[in-house]
């Protein structure tokens, strides 16, 4: 059985944000983390990376089999597609903070392969309060949930991604609120037509974004 006050720490990560704790501060926290199981079979605990406060925040589900590995959210195939979408809408990554909902990787083997499961609403709830403490240090003008799960966790289960392209999210979160479809969803879109249609929501998404937070754009030198 986990150490309870192990369990305990995303609320006292959540309690440190609002009184001034550092994000490297609240990455150590998280690390030690056991508020649910996912930690037993993750390599690490993955937590937001970015400036804070910054003017966009991009929410995502949860690390994947690379992100698991390298301790960063996004590094992997579906971080390839968001940082060619990025770039494509103006938006500077470095300007970006960018995390996911859940910090550790879930997944079930299928051969030599560790395969992507999606997390529980008690494995989301559970690391709810690291969310939080990041959107208190965050204090973005813009979210962005990438896909459902970001979706329902920030903005509740009635939102439908599908419905929602190029279309803001009315959030007591920050002044802009996107959800939009994850980068992975381009990749499993198929090819062709469809996978075109995919990034071009995304990526059209993220344009809307650039438009209203000036702050995340790339600067031209002078």
């Amino acid at each position: 059985m986990s150490d309870p006050s192990l369990a305990d720490l995303p609320e006292l990560g959540l309690v440190s944000a609002k009184d001034g704790a550092s994000l490297e501060a609240l990455a150590q926290l998280a690390e030690r983390c056991r508020a649910c199981d996912l930690w037993e079979r993750a390599t690490q605990t993955v937590f937001g990376i970015g400036p804070t406060p910054a003017p966009v925040m991009l929410v995502g589900e949860q690390p994947g089999d690379r992100e698991d590995r390298a301790g960063e959210p996004f590094v992997g195939p579906a971080g390839e597609v968001l940082d060619r979408a990025l770039r494509d809408a103006g938006l500077d990554r470095e300007r970006i903070f960018v995390t996911n909902v859940v910090k550790h990787f879930k997944w079930r083997p299928s051969g030599k392969r560790r395969v992507h499961e999606k997390p529980t609403k008690a494995e989301v709830r559970a690391c709810a309060p690291w969310l939080e403490a990041e959107l208190a240090l965050v204090r973005p003008q813009a979210i962005v949930c990438l896909g459902a799960t970001a979706a329902g966790a920030l903005l509740g289960p009635d939102i439908r991604v599908s419905t929602l392209a190029g279309t803001p999210v009315a959030s007591a979160l920050a002044p802009l609120v996107m959800a939009t479809l994850h980068p992975s969803a381009v990749l499993r879109a198929g090819g062709g037509d469809a996978t075109r249609a995919a990034y071009e929501r995304l990526a059209g998404d993220l344009r809307l974004v650039a438009e209203r937070t000036p702050d995340a754009r790339y600067r031209v030198p002078d």
